[in-house]
């Protein structure tokens, strides 16, 4: 249980005997159904255009949380909050007393008045009634106490002003923030749109395993786990590549799954360590053709969720109309820092010296060209692209999956989108030999048996399925978080996850009520 400060313990302690009243009553204080109907939205859409001081005739219902309430002799106005929007309760004492059995007066208005609280989920019934000063309003005829509320609402105008705790308690966040119920929202359609889009254009959504016994399909490192029963040591996927690859071999010639991905990684306003992603595979295709599909999925889903193709991010107007900038990671590199890693071949020295002399840091794992050139490009380049660009044609040695370059030397047909300085895609031209597949995988076992732990272990039975025969393939990866946090103008990807995880609150105490 959460630590209740002292003065919330007291106000929870005059909630509870208020509960214990109604119980008494015969009105909760925890109902066990309710049928609205109707909602905030439909209502305020419906009499919108009723006259002030006008009221209807039809009985309406609706169930809501009390966000506010202001009592004033005979009168009380109570603000209703339902998931669609706000209404108005109009309570009058002689129109609540009129029907009331002296003997069992627990529908009266001083029962609501006084045993109703912010944050209490009631439902209500009556009229609709514009008042004098034009808020539409439901004059209540009955009232019943749904959940009784022990602790009180964050203040209405401050809101929670600690960040960390809207993360650590999103149902507060929710409740006052009707921003974050947008936000919420908006990622739900949007990942409704893109299952539809791809569902429309033929491909196939089919789950693969959670845990598995060999984590692959990326450089990061993973989450262990055991099966008791087995006595089996288990990861929890940090892709779903290469089972859909699997797929692929198998026949299926568009596949993917939108799923939850779980990487033992940092914490930042771009990483969470359980996050989700989109992978898609097309059987004949490339990474042009993959770069052809990104472009029309996220500018389609843009356009049906935002209305257009031109958002704003962080006061600066991002423009998704294809087609999007495409430029190779050698070309951009020599653009933002003058240093052309062309003219070095495989001098890894000459590399370094030239990126020290541009202000640049030389990480010491960092010991071949390919590796030189993207911490360049990762250091001075990546944060400049702020429009749609397609970051083309990566060095081979951080790109053990990819298809090796038809025409260019140390580089594989991969690109990576960029957008407001944000990785948001990474697709392949897949790599399909078996034998080159197979030799790579062994660098990267060396390298993690040398104590590298994000490096990718060789999986036998993917180069297994490659030995049987995977077609030409594209392979396309897209993290749907960072999407939703551009469309949605959120600054850190703890915006956009429902309950991001959080470093244990220090001294945390327990109240024992």
């Amino acid at each position: 249980m959460l630590y209740v400060p002292i003065a919330l313990s007291e106000l929870r302690d005059t909630r509870l005997e208020k509960a214990k009243a109604l119980k008494t009553l015969g009105k909760g204080p925890y109902g066990l159904n309710f049928r609205p109907t109707d909602s905030a939205a439909v209502l305020q859409g419906k009499y919108k255009d009723l006259p002030n001081g006008e009221e209807k005739k039809d009985e309406v219902s609706i169930a809501g949380r009390v966000t506010s309430r202001r009592v004033m002799g005979k009168l009380a106005f109570f603000t209703l909050s339902d998931e669609t929007g706000i209404i108005q309760l109009f309570l009058e004492k002689a129109t609540l007393n009129r029907n009331e059995d002296s003997d069992n007066p627990k529908n009266n208005f001083e029962n609501i008045t006084s045993l109703v609280d912010s944050g209490d989920w009631i439902g209500v019934s009556g009229i609709l009634r514009r008042t004098d000063r034009g808020e539409l309003s439901i004059k209540v005829f009955e009232w019943s106490m749904l959940s009784k509320s022990l602790q009180p609402l964050p203040d209405k105008w401050h809101g929670l002003a600690d960040v960390e705790k809207r993360y650590r308690q999103r149902y507060l966040d929710l409740i006052v923030n009707p921003q974050s119920r947008k936000t919420f929202r908006t990622r739900a359609l949007l990942v409704s749109s893109i299952r539809r889009w791809l569902d429309e254009k033929e491909f196939l959504e089919i789950e693969t395993p959670v845990l598995q016994s060999e984590a692959g399909g990326a450089d990061a490192r993973p989450f262990i786990t055991h099966h008791n029963t087995l006595d089996l040591p288990l990861y929890l996927r940090i892709a779903t590549e290469l089972h859909l690859k699997r797929l692929v071999v198998g026949g299926f010639q568009r596949v993917y799954e939108l799923g939850r991905i779980f990487r033992n990684e940092g914490i930042s306003t771009r990483h969470n360590p359980e996050f989700t992603s989109v992978e898609i595979y097309e059987a004949f295709a490339d990474y042009f053709d993959m770069m052809d599909l990104t472009e029309n999925l996220l500018s389609s889903v843009c356009e049906k969720i935002c209305g257009s193709t031109k958002i704003n991010y962080q006061e600066q107007e991002i423009d998704l109309q294809p087609p999007w900038r495409r430029a190779t990671m050698h070309d951009l590199v020599k653009e933002f820092t003058g240093i052309d890693f062309e003219l070095f071949g495989d001098n890894a020295d000459d590399a370094k010296a030239e990126m020290s002399r541009e202000g640049l840091q030389v990480p010491d794992k960092a010991d071949t060209v390919g590796s030189l050139l993207n911490e360049a490009f990762e250091q001075a380049v990546e944060p400049e692209l702020i429009q749609p660009t397609f970051v083309m044609d990566y060095p081979i040695e951080i790109s053990p999956l990819a298809r090796k370059h038809r025409t260019k030397k140390g580089l594989v047909e991969r690109f990576e989108l960029f957008i407001v300085g944000r990785e948001t895609a990474n697709a392949f031209s897949e790599l399909i030999d078996p034998i080159d597949q197979r030799e790579r995988l062994l660098l990267q076992q060396a390298k993690k048996e040398a104590g590298d732990l994000e490096a990718q272990s060789l999986d036998e039975d993917f180069i297994n399925a490659l030995e049987v025969g995977m077609p030409p393939t594209g392979g396309l990866g897209i993290g749907i978080d960072r999407f939703v946090m551009l469309l949605t103008d959120s600054p850190s990807i703890r915006d956009v996850i429902a309950f991001p995880l959080l470093r244990p609150e220090a001294n945390l105490k327990q109240t024992g009520k």
